[in-house]
């Protein structure tokens, strides 16, 4: 009976993917970076100077805070454990099509978060909040799509990756002599549902603070030990990279398999890591406080760049250069722990599963606070009862606990399905609305040559909706 669910799913996923999103993400990425006139690389520089942006006021969201939360979704074990998948079973090439994906992506990153603070509300404190719930209820002119989609985003962050952290997290402790199949994953699994369940009781600040310190932390620990593996290791870049290239561009074989190609394997993993287009960075980029929208839309931008450019990056060359054999059987976090073996020993598994840790706790925390916009929305724009927010963490909990009991095969197959239904709502509202964000970066554009800090009204590009946080 799983077996038959499994081919199910398993041929949802497939069509999804190849050929609808793929060519859905392709070319609305396309658009976006020609509309731009290239907005993710040619305002790179600018973007990085916003990073450290002051909001207006103590209590409220800076825009290192909501980069922060957004990175930290972002950032997690698909950056270990998705870019080893994609190579174990797609090839080398991969590491390519992640990297053009995200050069292309990240102008649909900067449409939906500008959009997403275009679109924002007010709370009654003066601080902000929104998400592609907003924007989308705005072009489709009805809740209907808002709330499929706010469905489909509890499905894939409460649900979908949930599932796939915990599995990746529990997967990483399997090449040592202590794990037993039987009993180990659940000892894991509960130690791991723990201490989500007491970060989750403390709120969403608390959810703020906690990825604010943890995410560059994580993140500028594994690019050293990587880099070190990487150096040691440099006679091996040329042939790497040259073997990347060949596989990407070996469209014989691709054609040849394609659903399992390193085409689809990287934009499949690349999308699951960086999230560019799905919908999920919007929720944090609204509460930021910022004095123009496409602020936070040049912000989110980099967001996609330190997670593929940077962290998947480092984990393919990592893995690549060290001469470690990579089969389908090695596929996930074994295939990088044996790379990092290669020169720390036995500190280098160690080291692999201290990362995955706290690349999976940052990762956990960081999808529920998107769910709680979403709950929001579908609460009538109000905030839920606190004993239905505490039954809803405590059946998320429950879902990081059954996480790491459960087959790798049904993991990424129910994430992927998730994020790419998110994705196929988000998108096309994305398109419908980009004349609004394009015209908002005129509008920065237009007082950044004029030597100004930019400020926003939503009347500067025709927006006159009563409702509207910019009036």
């Amino acid at each position: 009976m799983f077996d038959a669910v499994m081919q199910f799913f398993n041929k949802v996923d497939d069509v999804m993917y190849y050929p609808i999103l793929i060519i859905v993400l392709a070319a609305a990425g396309l658009f976006f970076t020609f509309r731009t006139r290239f907005v993710q690389l040619r305002l790179f520089g600018q973007a990085c100077k916003l990073i450290v942006e002051k909001p207006s006021g103590a209590q409220k969201v800076s825009s290192f805070q909501a980069l922060m939360v957004s990175t930290a979704s972002r950032v997690g074990t698909g950056n270990i454990v998705g870019v080893a998948t994609a190579i174990c079973i797609g090839g080398p090439g991969a590491c390519f099509w992640m990297w053009l994906m995200c050069i292309i992506g990240a102008s649909s990153a900067f449409i939906e978060s500008t959009l997403a603070q275009i679109f924002k509300r007010r709370n009654p404190d003066g601080t902000c909040y929104g998400g592609p719930a907003y924007y989308i209820e705005k072009v489709a002119k009805s809740g209907v799509v808002s709330v499929i989609f706010c469905v489909f985003l509890i499905a894939t962050y409460a649900f979908g990756f949930n599932l796939l952290c915990s599995y990746n997290l529990q997967s990483s402790f399997e090449i040592y002599d202590f794990y037993h199949p039987t009993w180990s994953p659940v000892i894991i699994g509960a130690v791991i549902a723990g201490a989500v369940a007491l970060c989750l009781f403390g709120g969403g600040k608390r959810i703020i603070g906690i990825t604010e310190k943890l995410v560059p932390f994580m993140g500028l620990g594994y690019v050293l030990v990587s880099l070190i593996v990487i150096f040691t290791h440099v006679g091996n870049i040329p042939q790497t990279f040259a073997m990347i290239f060949q596989d990407a561009f070996d469209f014989k074989a691709i054609l040849g398999g394609l659903s399992g190609s390193c085409l689809v394997y990287g934009i499949k993993r690349g999308l699951y890591s960086n999230e560019a287009g799905v919908g999920s960075a919007p929720n944090a980029s609204a509460s930021a406080d910022v004095t123009h929208p496409v602020k936070q839309g040049l912000v989110q931008t980099v967001s996609v760049y330190i997670d593929t450019m940077l962290l998947c990056t480092a984990t393919a060359l990592m893995c690549l250069s060290s001469g470690t054999e990579f089969t389908p059987d090695l596929s996930g976090a074994a295939y990088v722990q044996n790379a990092v073996s290669t020169i720390f020993g036995g500190f280098g598994p160690i080291f692999i599963t201290i990362a995955m840790v706290l690349f999976a706790f940052t990762t956990l925390i960081g999808n529920l606070y998107y769910v709680d916009n979403a709950l929001i929305y579908l609460n009538k724009k109000k905030k839920p009862s606190k004993l239905f927010m505490n039954l809803f963490y405590v059946g998320c909990v429950a879902v990081v606990f059954v996480g790491a009991l459960i087959p790798m095969d049904f993991a990424w197959t129910m994430a992927d399905i998730t994020m790419g239904g998110m994705t196929l709502i988000n998108i096309p509202c994305c398109l419908l609305l980009s004349g609004v964000a394009i015209r908002a970066l005129r509008n920065f554009e237009s007082q950044k040559k004029q030597r100004l800090n930019p400020h926003f009204h939503a009347r500067d590009i025709g927006l006159n909706d009563a409702d509207n946080y910019w009036q």
